[in-house]
């Protein structure tokens, strides 16, 4: 029995491609490059790419629909696994989502603590993407490097979230536990030693001619492109893009730091990768500033919502931005203690929608360079 329906592209291309010359090759999901959980259909003319179509499905979380069996709070912990590597941005979208709905005032120390863990996962997200990137294309000693920076964060992290990975540590009204001395004192330990760290990063990968000739010239996601496809984050600020939510759509206390919106104007692999590169700089900064001017007070409301707790009827939309770009969530509520309706604006799905144009007529090795400038995060953007 055929698998596919008749008229697919997998039934009249699946063993051989639209003409003699031309082959399927399914890359993925055991390649390495799609790390298990993606699988992209390649139509080859030789070494050149005729078409390519990511099929997603292998990892299926139905983060949406799980909202509707759960209350409000007991769904936060899904924020944490929507996005594994930087969860902490989802985290402040959906709580910002429901605090507007329901007009609670957040602490204003809570939301320094939410500024400063959240930018901190943001650095810890980079480093393991460029750990595996490298690794995606041949170099294996960066990501020992990345990894042992990034276990710093992890175990920093621990200890106000609970966690290493999957944080769910915000809650509704503020965070879970309060910053001590001792964690502050690490923050400020943290950003200088990191900052000695980023020109061993230039010097072993970012100047290295073999990198410059994988990444440069390739995989061109040019303004138009990006706006045609929603693209956000890195890929539109690759692409000369001066957009960054924290700036453009001011939230929580971002608007109180001095900080820039890293741009590069040539859209190609490259520009993604040094757009991320001078992200973890201005990460560090923010972070500085932020522990040194975090006030004193409540990290959480007295009377901050319990499971039974019901939202108020309504609508609301908040949005964050995570380290792969504009995260957005939208919740709609009956007025129960359950969401009548949550979506979720995952910006994996909008950038990834356009490897399939790009990759059109460039060479099988390309692809992977082009994947991996991504930084796909895939769960985020199943349903």
């Amino acid at each position: 029995m055929n698998a596919f329906p008749e008229g697919d592209f997998y039934t009249n291309h699946f063993e051989k491609g639209a003409n003699e010359n031309t082959m399927i090759l399914n890359m993925g999901p055991q390649h390495p490059s799609t790390h298990g959980v993606l699988r992209v259909i390649l139509e080859l003319d030789g070494e050149y790419i005729v078409r390519a179509e990511p099929v997603l499905g292998y990892l299926h979380r139905m983060h949406e629909k799980m909202a509707e069996v759960k209350t409000w709070v007991q769904y936060m912990p899904n924020m944490g696994r929507v996005d594994y590597l930087h969860p902490l941005a989802w985290n402040h979208a959906y709580v910002g989502a429901v605090e507007k709905l329901a007009g609670i005032e957040v602490p204003e120390r809570a939301e320094f603590i939410r500024v400063i863990t959240t930018e901190l996962n943001r650095i810890s997200s980079h480093l393991l993407w460029w750990g595996a990137y490298l690794l995606d294309l041949g170099a294996f000693t960066p990501i020992m490097y990345a990894f042992d920076d990034r276990e710093r964060i992890m175990d920093m992290m621990q200890k106000p979230t609970g966690s290493r990975l999957t944080y769910s540590s915000f809650r509704i009204g503020g965070v879970v536990h309060d910053l001590d001395d001792g964690f502050l004192k690490e923050c400020a330990e943290l950003v200088p030693y990191l900052r000695s760290r980023l020109p061993i990063y230039k010097d072993l990968v970012t100047d290295n001619i073999i990198l410059r000739k994988r990444l440069e010239e390739v995989g061109t996601m040019d303004k138009d492109m990006c706006l045609r496809y929603g693209a956000t984050g890195p890929l539109i600020r690759g692409a000369g893009v001066k957009h960054d939510t924290r700036k453009a759509e001011p939230y929580s206390v971002y608007d109180r730091f001095d900080w820039d919106i890293p741009v590069y104007k040539e859209a190609d692999s490259m520009a993604r990768y040094m757009v991320r590169m001078d992200e973890i700089e201005q990460s560090l900064r923010i972070v500085e500033q932020a522990v040194a001017m975090i006030p004193e007070g409540e990290h959480l409301i007295k009377k901050s919502p319990k499971p039974a707790w019901k939202a108020p009827a309504g609508e609301a939309y908040f949005a964050s931005e995570g380290a792969r770009g504009k995260v957005g969530v939208h919740i709609v509520s009956n007025g129960s203690k359950t969401p009548y309706r949550v979506k979720l604006r995952a910006p994996g799905f909008s950038n990834l929608n356009l490897f399939a144009e790009c990759a059109k007529g460039t060479m099988l090795a390309d692809a992977v360079a082009i994947l991996g400038s991504l930084d796909m995060v895939i769960p985020e953007i199943d349903r």
